[in-house]
């Protein structure tokens, strides 16, 4: 194995990416960090100061104001900060889950967040997103990418979003991660694909735990 290995984790949404990262960053004693949060909290950022309307983004207002925009990232607690306030739970919400993906296809908010990433894996880490093999660490040591069903994913983020007992129902999640798919996969800007040598692991009928089992014993391998 590696030596302060980075390890890229990348799929569709609600395929169990930021839990196995979590646990392999536990596993090999690794810095945990979750990309989409970056996007999520540019997401935030953005409703809230009025750049999103009639689902539409005000490219011209956000960007200058980027600027502006102070992240902070806990590995050990997977918490983010923007500007000294603690955004982990809101930017979970279903308003940011259906706005993320435009968000994150915009050119200037990628470039914001790839610096930030990048400077995050100077001594290795896990990594979960959607271009984490492909565009942030091309050359990570080891790559995986999670599929999943539809169906199985949709109803993983219901109930996730029940326990923290948020309005929903199964149907809007269903037909968000449709969307959210379509859009990842189809954006001209770093779209959803698989790497070349990642290696694909389909998380339908496996538990957290034996996803995890898998992905070590194959970091461990090599």
């Amino acid at each position: 194995m590696v030596q302060n290995p980075i390890i890229a984790i990348d799929g569709f949404a609600s395929t169990g990416k930021s839990t196995v990262a979590r646990a392999l960053s536990q596993h090999f004693r690794l810095p945990f960090i979750d990309s989409g949060a970056f996007y999520r909290g540019i997401t935030l950022f953005a409703i809230e100061n009025g750049f999103v309307k009639n689902n539409k983004v005000d490219q011209g207002g956000l960007e200058p104001k980027l600027t502006e925009l102070d992240f902070k990232y806990d590995s050990s607690s997977s918490h983010l900060y923007l500007n000294g306030q603690d955004i982990s739970e809101k930017i979970r919400q279903p308003e940011i889950a259906q706005h993320v993906s435009s968000i994150s296809s915009i050119d200037f908010v990628r470039d914001f967040v790839l610096k930030e990433l990048r400077a995050l894996g100077t001594d290795g880490l896990v990594m979960d997103g959607r271009d984490i093999g492909t565009v942030v660490f091309p050359h990570a040591d080891y790559k995986f990418f999670f599929i999943a069903k539809p169906e199985v994913r949709a109803q993983r983020r219901y109930q996730e979003l029940k326990e923290k007992g948020v309005v929903t129902s199964y149907q809007e999640v269903l037909n968000n991660l449709i969307h959210r798919d379509k859009t990842d996969s189809g954006r001209e800007v770093a779209p959803l694909v698989k790497a070349e040598d990642a290696i694909e692991i389909d998380t339908s009928e496996l538990n957290a735990q034996e996803v995890l089992s898998s992905a070590v014993q194959i970091i461990e391998s090599k």
